[in-house]
C-alpha cells in the first residue's frame, strides 16, 4: 500500500456496521419487542409471586434503554444486584438486575414482618443472604423470560450465583462490547417499588418472536413452596461467627507496656464465659472447653428464641 491511498483509509462507522450485519435495531422495533417482553412479565409473573408466595406483587412495563452493554450495566448504579444468565438456543450472555429494596424487603415478609410495619429500605449492597434471596428471585425471572422467547429445545436457563454491582468484574478487554437493550419492569412490594432489568444483545433480540405462553401454572409448585426453600436456602446461608472473652481489667499505663510473650488472664476464674455473635448481635453464651488439640465453645444459653436469632441474622 502506497503512502496515499494510506491516507484514504478510514474507520468505519461502528454503529453503521452494526446495523448493517443486524446487530443493531432501530428505536422503533427494539421498543416494540421490548414492550411485547415486558407486558408478558407483567402478565405472569404476578401469578407465580401469588401461588407461590402468597404475595400480592405488582409487575408493570417500565420502558427500555438503548446502548453498549457496559454502558448500560453502569446506568444501573451500586444499589443492584446483578446476575449472569443464558439460556441455551437463544442468548448465551443475559445479564439480570434488580434493585436491593425489593430484595430486603421481600426477606423480610416472607421472614414474618407484617408488609405495614416495614419502612422502604434504601439502596445498598446485599448480604450473602440477601444475595441468596436474589438467586430465587432472577431463577423466576429467568423462567419467565424463557417462556417469553420461545426457544427452541425447551432448555432451562442457566442462572450464575447474583453478585453486587460494586463486586462485579471488570470487563474482558478482548471481548468486544455488543449494542444492547435494557428491559425495564417495575416490581411493587408493599411500600416498595423497585426495578428489575433484563439486559439482551440487540442481535439476539431482533431475531426473537416474543409470545404469550398458554398458561405458567405447569411447572408451578404448590402454593407456600417457595417460601419453605427461601427458609431452606437462608438456613444454609453460611454465617462468620466471632467470640468475644473478657479479659482482667488492667490500667492504661499496664496496657501501654505490653510486650510479646506477656500473658493477660480471662476474667473469670472458672468456667470461662464466651459470647458468641454474628453481624454485631449477640446469639449465645458459652463456656471455653478444648477437643483435642482444638479450643472450642459450649453453648450454655441463647439470647432469644430460633426466630429471634434468624432475625437478628437477617437486620
Amino acid at each position: 500500500m502506497t503512502a496515499a491511498s494510506k491516507n484514504n483509509v478510514y474507520t468505519f462507522d461502528r454503529k453503521l456496521l452494526a446495523r448493517m450485519t443486524g446487530a443493531l435495531g432501530d428505536t422503533k422495533t427494539i421498543g416494540k419487542l421490548c414492550s411485547e417482553i415486558g407486558h408478558v412479565f407483567a402478565e405472569f409473573l404476578p401469578d407465580i409471586f401469588q401461588n407461590e408466595t402468597g404475595l400480592d406483587i405488582e409487575i408493570g412495563y417500565a420502558g427500555f434503554d438503548t446502548g453498549l452493554k457496559s454502558e448500560l450495566i453502569a446506568r444501573l448504579g451500586n444499589g443492584v444486584a446483578l446476575c449472569d444468565a443464558s439460556l441455551r438456543n437463544w442468548c448465551p450472555d443475559i445479564v439480570l438486575s434488580c434493585d436491593s429494596p425489593v430484595i430486603i424487603t421481600l426477606m423480610e415478609i416472607l421472614l414474618g414482618a407484617p408488609p405495614t410495619a416495614i419502612e422502604e429500605p434504601k439502596p445498598r449492597t446485599l448480604s450473602n443472604i440477601e444475595l441468596d434471596v436474589a438467586s430465587m428471585v432472577f431463577e423466576k425471572i429467568a423462567d419467565v423470560l424463557k417462556s417469553a422467547v420461545s426457544a427452541a429445545g425447551g432448555f432451562e436457563p442457566s442462572v450464575a450465583r447474583p453478585h453486587n454491582a460494586t463486586e462485579r468484574p471488570a470487563a474482558d478487554p478482548d471481548v468486544e462490547d455488543v449494542f444492547a437493550a435494557c428491559i425495564n419492569v417495575t416490581m411493587g412490594l408493599g411500600p416498595v417499588l423497585s426495578t428489575f432489568s433484563i439486559i439482551v444483545p440487540q442481535q439476539v433480540l431482533l431475531k426473537t418472536t416474543v409470545v404469550f405462553p398458554k398458561g405458567v401454572g405447569q411447572a408451578r409448585k404448590a402454593k407456600g413452596a417457595w417460601g419453605e426453600q427461601l427458609e431452606q436456602q437462608v438456613r444454609r446461608s453460611a454465617v462468620n461467627l466471632e467470640a468475644r472473652i473478657k479479659l482482667e481489667n488492667l490500667t492504661l499505663d499496664t496496657i501501654s507496656r505490653l510486650q510479646p510473650g506477656d500473658v493477660i488472664p480471662f476474667q473469670d476464674a472458672k468456667d470461662v464465659r464466651v459470647e458468641i455473635s454474628a453481624n454485631g448481635r449477640d446469639l449465645y453464651v458459652c463456656e471455653l472447653g478444648r477437643s483435642g488439640a482444638r479450643y472450642t465453645v459450649r453453648i450454655k444459653d441463647t439470647h432469644g428464641s430460633e426466630s429471634d436469632i434468624l432475625h437478628h441474622l437477617m437486620s
